[in-house]
């Protein structure tokens, strides 16, 4: 990713964050029809941050969290990353499983299933938003979990991901369910040209 990422003007910025609230909105509509209760979110902060300080947002290295993991293809290729902290997930899988608050201590496989058809949601509804506003045909790949220290996830990712881009633009998403907050990470690392290729197609350059 060039240098030009790290001085968006407030323009594309804005852009890119009216891009993330109607994703948001349109992932809190889905998810709220799957677990039939109300689920709000919100996107209070759209920055671009070095690969390596990612840790850093979601507790640092040594945090556990619950990583999924999708590729998108399409005129803007990149790289989609959903990372909550380990509470929030069992808390998130309680919830869609309609279990009590605390029951899950470690994820099987219908609950890993569950948390990826999430990731899959937020990242369908983030991409459809971007379609809305730039006509450009984007689709994730199947998605893949991993339950880790943020450390060993985003190192994993990073080298699967090469040389692609070295700056995440990073949309952090807060999950609101009812009285209780389940917070959630949602990361966008565009390959090198695809964000240029987003902010011609929304009309800024």
């Amino acid at each position: 990713m060039s240098d030009e990422v790290l001085e968006l003007s407030a323009t594309q910025m804005d852009a890119l964050k009216e891009i993330g609230n109607v994703g948001a909105g349109n992932s809190a509509t889905a998810l709220s029809q799957i677990i039939d209760r109300k689920i709000e979110m919100n996107v209070p902060e759209v920055s671009i941050v070095p690969l390596g300080d990612v840790p850093d947002l979601v507790g640092g290295p040594d945090a556990m969290v619950v990583g999924v993991f999708l590729r998108v293809y399409g005129e803007a290729p990149g790289n989609i990353l959903f990372l909550l902290p380990k509470e929030s997930a069992f808390y998130l899988v309680d919830t869609l499983m309609g279990k009590s608050h605390g029951d899950t201590k470690n994820l099987d496989f219908m609950d890993e299933s569950a948390l990826m058809e999430i990731g899959n949601i937020l990242a369908g509804a983030y991409l459809n938003a971007l379609f809305n506003f730039t006509k450009l045909t984007l689709l994730p790949s199947i998605p893949a979990l991993a339950v880790d220290m943020a450390g060993a996830i985003l190192s994993v990712v990073l080298v699967q991901l090469g040389q692609m881009g070295d700056h995440a633009l990073v949309i952090e998403t807060e999950f609101l369910a009812e009285e209780d907050g389940i917070r959630g990470h949602f990361f966008l690392v565009p390959d090198p040209g695809s964000l240029d290729t987003i902010l011609s197609a929304v009309g800024v350059e």
